[in-house]
């Protein structure tokens, strides 16, 4: 991959030329914005890939519908096999299945029960969305660089792991490096979140925080929330498996911060099967899950959230192995000014 990224890096130039010309097209108003009328909270990022959209969307979502609201999710539906506009639920019950709507939106609908739809072009897609549910507030899923619909909030989500390596070939554009966009593009976020996932705040440069300070910016982390069962969601306290002995399946972009935390609650990680981002589960994967499962003798199988919904349709292949997913809950620093900032937007409308 790393060759490859090389081989493609003169491309990098034409990628750059394209993001600049489209931004200043759109900053200088050829290209325009068309606004919905309920306030839209947008979750993205300018990397490509595991900086914890999803659960900040979940976040957000849940928050909303705390306070009263009845938030809608709209997301383009990485990963599906249809095309177009599709309703994913409504009001808290699922139209669709997992491979219909995407991992990521799946997972968030299942988690918040609240309407969601999936549509490349998201100004159509909010709109037919109120349409068809009637909902007063719209969390955007990955939509910082779909700047053809207006949102009230552009939240912006950072890798903590991305900021703090040194020299890194990935802090440059598409496809030499992981970025969508270059941090100059910081400046169309509202608030700038870093998330550190289940690792300890680190120092990050001042050649990246420049970039950064002049927004308000957070912290986020992860808080275990405990171990479900895949085939029924019953739950169990994460401390029952610390020292198990386990085969890991993962399906997820950066999957440090996830092994990393079972690895530092002395659980056994050396048999895992490591799978590529939106990973879509075959038969004949689900049959190399079970025989090494057997093999290592191991006492359960231990997924992610995201992945815990596509293996979901295998629990007939899966009834006699116990395998379950880790539930995580988001933190803010200074949570209670994040949450004002949201609510004070939907009292508006």
């Amino acid at each position: 991959m790393k060759i490859l990224r090389y081989i493609l890096s003169p491309f990098t130039i034409v990628y750059y030329l394209i993001v600049l010309v489209r931004n200043l097209l759109f900053n200088i108003g050829v290209l325009k914005e068309s606004k919905v009328d309920v306030p839209v909270f947008s979750i993205g990022n300018i990397t490509v890939g595991g900086t914890g959209k999803t659960p900040m969307v979940i976040y957000v979502t849940k928050l909303l519908k705390n306070a009263g609201y009845n938030p809608g999710i709209l997301s383009r539906g990485y990963g599906r096999d249809t095309k177009g506009y599709q309703l994913v639920s409504k009001e808290d019950k699922p139209l669709m299945d997992v491979t219909g709507c995407g991992d990521e939106i799946y997972l968030a609908t299942d988690e918040c029960g609240v309407p969601a739809a999936v549509s490349e072009k998201r100004v159509p897609g909010a709109r037919k969305l109120l349409a068809d549910t009637g909902v007063d507030s719209i969390v955007l899923d990955d939509a910082f660089q779909h700047r053809w619909i207006k949102r009230d909030m552009n939240i912006l989500l950072f890798d903590q792991r991305f900021l703090i390596k040194k020299r890194s070939a990935e802090r440059t554009l598409l496809p030499l490096g992981i970025m969508r966009e270059t941090f100059s593009s910081v400046r169309r976020a509202d608030v700038v979140v870093i998330n550190r996932k289940f690792s300890e705040k680190k120092e990050i440069s001042d050649n990246v925080m420049k970039h950064l300070r002049k927004k308000e910016l957070y912290y986020a982390n992860y808080k275990i929330s405990g171990m479900f069962d895949v085939k029924d969601h019953h739950r169990f306290e994460f401390e029952e498996f610390v020292g198990q002995k386990s085969v890991v399946v993962c399906g997820i972009a950066k999957p440090h911060s996830f092994l990393k935390i079972l690895e530092d609650n002395n659980i056994d990680i050396k048999n895992r099967f490591l799978f590529g981002d939106h990973k879509y589960y075959t038969h004949q994967e689900i049959q190399q899950i079970r025989k090494l499962f057997y093999e290592s003798n191991a006492n359960c199988v231990i997924t992610t959230q995201k992945d815990a919904v596509k293996l979901t349709h295998f629990a007939r292949e899966l009834d006699d192995i116990d395998i379950y997913y880790l539930g995580i809950d988001v933190e803010l620093s200074n949570q209670e000014n994040f949450n004002e900032k949201i609510i004070n937007i939907a009292k508006q409308y």
